[in-house]
């Protein structure tokens, strides 16, 4: 039976939910897992992936399906709610299903984004814990990163206090690390703007190397990014080891092994190899792994996770961060690729609200009320703001898949504008279905789920968008073209030098393109909404995570550490005193 979702809020579903959700034994027994498989924390547990991997290896994987989106507005239109809900739906048609979703960061939930745990009906469970650090693996991200640092910034004050001789007593050899040329900055998992830029060691020459430095978001950490793709336990070691933090003075790169460092990095990530497993409201399992940044990173919850899930699972529903042009491009020219896993089907979220914006309607801001024009029928605006849509669609059916479009139902929706919307997504080639997962649970997601199950009978001729082999400007500019509509890229001087060194080494001839854009707009311009044209990509610089394996071009302006808010949601977050229940997340 759904809850009222128009009368209680997120937090309030959760806690009556929560109430009969299964334990780690119910789940074990459920699930059919073995006793070791199962590592039980509190009212959640993690699942020993290894051992569930190695014991279902011959076992076929299940229908492997992708949540993503239309172009959002700064108020996300629903993709984890669309995630939960098609769960929910499918169960409810008798299936087997799981979902693999990514963690939340502290620093959104605690500032105008909320959770990401879903909505109303469509929700994961227990809510707070998936708020509030789950089972501690963005901790753990934090320490390893951090201990990085430390390891760099020490090694750097000790070069500068001892000769040669000197450091050769303390069985250190000189690194010779450049100040100016150091990659790698301090982590922390909230959104403080104030950190952005820092001069850290001020004082005598035991405080530390002075020198400028930065903080980025937890979720920013090339950690996260390796968690995201490793394969393994193994291969995580070996990735951190590879990890740049600075450049010496002839320009040769520091990583994490010369410091001496990776082993006691991985040491911190020992337990957060293993995702978590969660529950939706309707109790089918969600396995929670990984929280890479969509901008920088992957944007994906684990290949680990997807790798569990397949195996334990008829379907597994798991979710891209952003729109189809950065969260489902990374997710089919990456992941997958990474992965060697092939999708059955990609479902395209989509809103009322957010194709109105497209089509021309106000500006949207997080935190301040909706204009009317968002919550009138004004058919006009959706027809022009579907040219958006179909640009997703077209974007999709590019990798041999056949999407199906869902409009996820706000109440303010009526049917002409609804019918708008199915009219526009069939005449582009895909399924279309309405959706009231928010609203009803898996009730309201039965046409969904019902087009779900016939997409994936459907024969998918999965194919990347360009060869692994093909230079790096060239996949830019394709991957412009062809995902984004540009006209073409341009290079700053500095940005295509780099570019230049990186194709001729053959270190670097299989890292994964990671694009790094704006979520706001299929181009690099927040502000240009619907389907922008005669523009072109430029690139100012190309990061290198050399552990996860990413070469990162960087278009317009991206920070790492984003900014907190005037209305933050702190300001409503509280504990009852009497019961230890938080209340107000959302």
């Amino acid at each position: 039976m759904a809850y009222d979702a128009t009368k209680m809020k997120d937090f309030e579903i959760a806690e009556a939910a929560e109430v009969n959700m299964p334990t780690p034994d119910e789940w074990r027994e459920k699930l059919g897992l073995q006793k070791d498989e199962i590592i039980p924390y509190g009212r959640i547990c993690k699942l020993d992936f290894m051992k569930i991997i190695e014991r279902l290896k011959d076992k076929p994987d299940g229908n492997y399906v992708n949540v993503t989106a239309i172009t959002p507005t700064p108020l996300g239109e629903g993709k984890t709610t669309t995630t939960m809900g098609l769960v929910e739906g499918l169960s409810k048609r008798g299936k087997n299903v799981g979902a693999s979703i990514r963690q939340p960061s502290g620093g959104p939930t605690m500032n105008v984004k909320g959770t990401a745990a879903g909505g109303g009906n469509a929700l994961a469970i227990p809510m707070t814990e998936f708020s509030l650090g789950l089972t501690g693996d963005i901790n753990d991200i934090m320490n390893a990163h951090n201990l990085g640092m430390v390891a760099l910034n020490a090694r750097m004050q000790h070069e500068r206090n001892y000769d040669d001789l000197e450091l050769a007593k303390r069985n250190l050899t000189r690194l010779d690390i450049d100040p100016s040329k150091v990659e790698m900055g301090w982590i922390i998992d909230f959104c403080a703007q104030g950190l952005r830029n820092i001069i850290m060691g001020v004082g005598g020459k035991m405080d530390g190397y002075m020198m400028q430095s930065k903080f980025g978001i937890a979720v920013s950490s090339e950690i996260m990014a390796i968690l995201s793709v490793a394969s393994d336990l193994k291969d995580l070691r070996s990735r951190i080891g590879k990890m740049i933090v600075a450049y010496d003075k002839k320009g040769k790169p520091v990583t994490t092994s010369d410091l001496e460092v990776a082993g006691a990095m991985t040491a911190f990530m020992r337990n957060a190899i293993n995702p978590t497993l969660m529950s939706t409201v309707e109790y089918q399992p969600v396995l929670v792994h990984a929280g890479p940044f969509a901008n920088i990173a992957i944007g994906q919850s684990s290949i680990i996770a997807d790798r569990i899930a397949l195996k334990m699972f008829d379907y597994n529903v798991t979710e891209s961060g952003f729109a189809a042009d950065i969260g489902f491009e990374k997710f089919w020219n990456v992941k997958c690729r990474f992965s060697g896993l092939k999708p059955n089907v990609s479902v395209i979220t989509a809103t009322i609200r957010a194709l109105k914006m497209h089509g021309g309607g106000p500006k949207v801001v997080a935190g301040r009320p909706l204009p009317d024009e968002y919550t009138r029928e004004n058919v006009g605006l959706v027809e022009k703001g579907c040219e958006n849509l179909i640009h997703h669609i077209n974007l999709v059916k590019k990798s041999g898949i056949n999407p199906v479009v869902c409009i996820n139902s706000f109440y303010t929706d009526t049917k002409e504008e609804i019918a708008v919307v199915r009219r526009a997504a069939e005449a582009a080639g895909a399924r279309c279905a309405l959706s009231e997962h928010w609203l009803k649970g898996g009730d309201g997601a039965l046409e969904l789920a019902d087009a779900v199950i016939d997409a994936c009978n459907d024969k998918v001729d999965f194919k990347f968008l360009y060869p692994l082999e093909m230079p790096l400007r060239q996949r830019v500019d394709i991957i412009a073209r062809e995902v984004y509509g540009a006209d073409g890229v341009s290079w700053t001087p500095e940005a295509e030098a780099k570019a230049k060194m990186l194709e001729e080494n053959p270190e670097y001839k299989d890292f994964a393109t990671m694009m790094v854009k704006t979520h706001l707009s299929l181009s690099h311009m927040p502000e240009a909404k619907g389907v922008p044209k005669g523009w072109t990509l430029p690139v100012r610089d190309v990061l290198i995570f050399a552990g996860a394996k990413f070469l990162c071009p960087m278009t317009g302006s991206i920070s790492l550490m984003p900014g907190t808010s005037s209305d933050p949601a702190f300001r409503r977050i509280d504990v009852d005193t009497e019961t230890g229940k938080v209340l107000g997340l959302f």
